[in-house]
């Protein structure tokens, strides 16, 4: 578990030294060759003396020298870096000076604030919200989150509450909330339903099947669904979910569910590579969104003020000023709206469009070799889907290595390509994904592809023994799964988690072996 880490011990903080090495500055121009190289870190308990700024950051930058090359990094869903060297000097200058601002402070800067509002409204423009008939005011509300995630449980709160409000009306039970969503969605979405106490009601993928399945998703939905999640571009493949057939079905059918529309991956793709598609505000039960266009920043959108409950938005003066607030994070930095304004304004509609067509012909480009190579591409491509590629290897039984092992040797040459399984219920299958950002262009694909073709010659000839070793981790996903419906905490759990309780003796014996 990276996020969660258990307090060590640690070494006593080292007394100060009552005087530095004759002839050494405390900022000396080489690091190294001040005392400071020769002495650990602190890991655990702060040191008792100060140490020069220079020196820290020296020591800082190499530390982190030694994680993955981002330009190699195909896993992450951060598609947009800034347009050139001179963007990201000039938007850094502005960012950096925006560091002491805390966003929430309105009375101080309400400029910060003016500025989120531009982008409220200029992302609800691409969504296509709805407008009042005369005045042309929106009816749409949003606001700003810390990421996609805050986002998600903010729309979850808002859903179950609206819910609650309505059966407490109606003098119905209001205690057992339900949610309808794909088993691919993201980690945040089994989050929120856990945290809030809603009941997880899911429509698993199969083998050949890797979204939602529009038919079973409204059958699912009973009196007490607060909403069906759709996904504009799943984690796993990157696939767009049918939120129109959702839409129809619910209004063939005549029920009163609102669709939540996830669209932190696509959100700012299908508008510039897909305009015809309807997904947005345009289709009539869609009622709340959630986009991020920039990391580190994430908007929701509520259809109008009905699907938002006032309880849940609190007003406060002890700033200077009343203000309104929703969100669960109270203060954060101004930095990353700004930065998000700085994109919107610098790209525009044609800059967006112009990036996410060409990733889509890159990205198809790359289905396209891959399949020369023999892989089975699950990805859609020429803009029915993310500008990724996910893709496994042909079923062979006389293939001793996987997608595990590929990625492992991939690794050694620089390449974070994740290998994974998919959601539950889909037959144990694995896969790889290539997420193609801005700056991954056809030359640095064939590059890419190049060292594929050497990753595959390299395992093809290792023998036995040598797969086993790349081997290990996948084994034991296999394991895990083998024994899922025995050991796993419900039916939504990927295989893995069923080692917490079976790790311990099937490590050691594969351990022995290799």
């Amino acid at each position: 578990m990276v996020h969660l880490s258990r307090v060590k011990r640690g070494k006593q903080a080292q007394k100060p030294q009552q005087e530095q090495d004759q002839g050494e500055s405390a900022a000396s121009p080489y690091v190294y060759g001040t005392h400071y190289a020769t002495e650990e870190l602190p890991e655990h308990v702060m040191s008792e003396r100060e140490m020069p700024a220079d020196v820290a950051f020296r020591l800082i930058k190499d530390e982190l020298s030694l994680d993955g090359n981002p330009l190699l990094k195909c896993a992450s869903f951060s598609l947009l870096m800034f347009k050139a060297w001179s963007d990201g000097v000039l938007v850094w200058r502005v960012l950096l000076r925006l560091i002491c601002k805390n966003f929430i402070d309105f009375e101080e800067y309400p400029q910060t604030a003016h500025i989120q509002n531009r982008c409220i409204n200029m992302i609800a423009h691409l969504l296509n919200a709805p407008t009042t008939e005369g005045d042309g005011e929106l009816d749409t509300i949003g606001t700003s989150t810390i990421g996609s995630s805050e986002a998600i449980m903010l729309a979850t709160l808002a859903m179950k509450k609206r819910w609650q409000n309505k059966r407490k009306a109606e003098g119905k039970d209001w205690t057992r909330p339900n949610i309808v969503m794909n088993s691919a969605v993201q980690v945040c979405w089994e989050k929120a339903a856990r945290y809030f106490d809603v009941e997880e009601k899911y429509v698993y993928c199969t083998d050949t099947r890797y979204v939602i399945d529009p038919k079973t998703a409204v059958d699912m939905v009973d009196e007490n669904t607060i909403g069906i999640c759709a996904i504009m571009g799943t984690t796993y493949t990157g696939q767009y979910e049918d939120v129109k057939a959702i839409n129809d079905l619910l209004k063939a059918k005549n029920i009163d569910c609102p669709i939540h529309v996830d669209a932190a991956s696509g959100g700012f793709v299908a508008p510039f590579v897909r305009p015809e598609l309807e997904w947005d505000f345009r289709l009539e039960k869609v009622s709340m969104l959630i986009d991020q266009v920039y990391p580190g920043v994430g908007w929701v959108f509520w259809r109008s003020p009905e699907y938002l409950p006032e309880e849940l938005i609190f007003n406060v003066n002890y700033l200077g000023s009343n203000q309104a607030t929703f969100t669960l994070n109270f203060s954060k930095g101004a930095s990353h709206v700004i930065g998000q304004y700085y994109q919107l304004i610098r790209l525009g509609k044609h800059g967006y469009r112009s990036i996410m067509q060409n990733l889509t012909k890159t990205s198809d480009y790359f289905a396209d070799e891959l399949k020369k190579l023999g892989f089975l591409i699950m990805s859609d491509g020429n803009g029915r889907g993310l500008p990724l590629v996910a893709f496994r290897m042909k079923p062979d039984d006389d293939r001793l290595y996987d997608e595990f092992a590929l990625a492992h040797v991939l690794r050694q040459r620089g390449w974070i390509v994740p290998a994974y399984t998919m959601a539950p219920h889909s037959n144990q299958l694995k896969l790889m994904r290539v997420v193609l950002r801005e700056d991954f262009t056809i030359h640095r694909c064939n590059i890419l592809l190049e060292d594929i073709k050497a990753a595959l010659k390299s395992l093809q000839e290792m023998d036995a023994e040598m797969i086993q070793k790349y081997t290990l981790g996948a084994k034991l996903t296999n394991f895990a799964a083998e024994c899922d419906q025995y050991i796993c905490r419900d039916q939504r759990s990927h295989a893995q988690y069923a080692l917490i309780q079976s790790m311990d003796s099937c490590l050691s014996t594969s351990r022995a072996k290799v």
